[in-house]
């Protein structure tokens, strides 16, 4: 089948069958087959045979991972784009979740095997899915897909940086963050106001901490809710002892601090706390 064929048959913005974007979901449809087809071909396809899709409206993605030799399922909240997923891609029959992604266990379909994400994710609740991801990273190798720029850049961030942040911190800790490409906002109807950035993951090899996991999470947000201030202050929540509050490491302000940093700190106040 060829690139134009494939337009004309199932592009979003042809047909008198089109989805509406519904503006309290932060619709935006994708609207460039090429641009589809790159972040379909970020999975790299290692360590896995299922990818979860969320959010995919139309199908302008959806069509480029049912190419792969991989069992696609996608997940979306908009009835609408369900019954049009349904009518146009025969191939998801039976793979169609019809639910809020936030809000249900992926498991009940899934179970425990392994599976990639990767999705156009709507910006208002991209930083959401990022956090629940993290609670599966068990069964997540590989994480990729769309979100606003800014929000892309903050998650590969480096410290130093005012955008380096929790999310840096946290997903870093886990996963090898790429920032890949630019997309304009041209490419989406409606458009957005911003410009988006498709960004890749890839667990680590040893992705367990050498730490309590569950401290060294409260830790990073208790320490960039209050970013201005230095760790002896924001972390005093936590019961540091006097030797311990001497410690050089305590002097700095959290974006001061690498992911390696961070985990060492955590080593220190789980031996160390009173």
């Amino acid at each position: 089948m060829t690139r134009n064929r494939i337009r004309k048959e199932h592009s979003p913005f042809t047909g008198e069958d089109k989805v509406r974007p519904k503006k309290h979901l932060g619709q935006h449809f994708l609207n460039d087959e090429n641009i589809a087809g790159k972040i379909a071909d970020t999975l790299t396809l290692r360590g896995y045979k299922t990818v979860l899709e969320i959010g995919p409206g139309m199908g302008v993605l959806t069509k480029y991972l049912l190419r792969k030799d991989i069992s696609t399922y996608v997940v979306e909240i908009d009835t609408e784009s369900v019954a049009y997923l349904k009518e146009h891609y025969p191939g998801l029959s039976g793979r169609i979740i019809s639910e809020d992604f936030l809000r249900y266990d992926v498991r009940e379909v899934l179970k425990d095997e392994p599976f990639a994400i990767i999705g156009n994710f709507p910006y208002n609740i991209s930083s959401q899915i990022v956090f629940k991801m993290l609670d599966m990273r068990e069964q997540v190798p590989e994480f990729s897909g769309m979100f606003q720029k800014e929000v892309a850049e903050r998650v590969c961030e480096k410290k130093g940086s005012k955008a380096y942040g929790i999310l840096s911190v946290l997903v870093q800790a886990f996963y090898d963050a790429e920032y890949l490409f630019t997309v304009s906002e041209n490419v989406f109807t409606p458009p957005p106001k911003v410009k988006s950035g498709v960004l890749r993951l890839r667990r680590k090899e040893d992705f367990r901490l050498p730490c309590d996991e569950k401290l060294f999470f409260k830790i990073v947000k208790t320490a960039f809710g209050q970013r201005r201030k230095t760790l002896r202050n924001s972390l005093k929540t936590l019961g540091l002892s006097d030797i311990l509050k001497e410690d050089i490491i305590f002097g700095q302000r959290p974006e001061q601090l690498s992911v390696q940093d961070f985990i060492r700190l955590t080593q220190k106040i789980e031996n160390g706390a009173v």
